[in-house]
């Protein structure tokens, strides 16, 4: 798992407003968290709750980036169903999953299979990690990132 003080290699994502990059030397912090899949209940939340708070995280000149493996398609869609306002970026090549450690094996009515394990990193302009959430309870979760955020700047 991607820990704190460790800094992110440069990486391209594609998203529902085209290509994202995160860039070694940057002037916004990231808000990147992982979601397992887009439009069911859970993802949802979360993406909706992040959505609401999102001129907060741009007073903070912060960006937050959803990731899934959905198709690009797909989160474009999720986006224009519920109004979202923050990124939704498609690791459909598992890349970007892989370097957060967050593609974890996973378990759900006795079979094992591998997901993403829904987490949420917050990276400074030098792609530092300054701090991670890993198994995210979704309630109040935007609300405790944000406020966590404003602390850090």
């Amino acid at each position: 798992m991607v820990k704190e003080g460790d800094i992110i290699a440069a990486f391209s994502i594609p998203t529902d407003n085209g290509n994202f990059e995160l860039k070694t030397i940057n002037k916004n912090k990231f808000v990147i968290f992982f979601f397992p899949r887009a439009d069911t209940s859970g993802c949802t939340k979360e993406a909706i709750d992040f959505s609401k708070l999102i001129n907060d995280f741009n007073k903070l000149n912060a960006v937050v980036l959803g990731i899934s493996k959905d198709p690009i398609k797909k989160q474009i869609k999720f986006k224009e169903k519920h109004n979202l306002k923050c990124l939704l970026g498609s690791d459909f090549e598992n890349n970007i999953c892989e370097q957060f450690s967050v593609w974890v094996k996973k378990s759900m009515y006795g079979k094992s299979y591998m997901g993403i394990q829904r987490s949420t990193f917050i990276i400074n302009e030098k792609c530092k990690v300054l701090k991670t959430w890993d198994k995210v309870k979704v309630p109040n979760h935007a609300s405790e990132v944000l406020k966590t955020l404003s602390e850090l700047s």
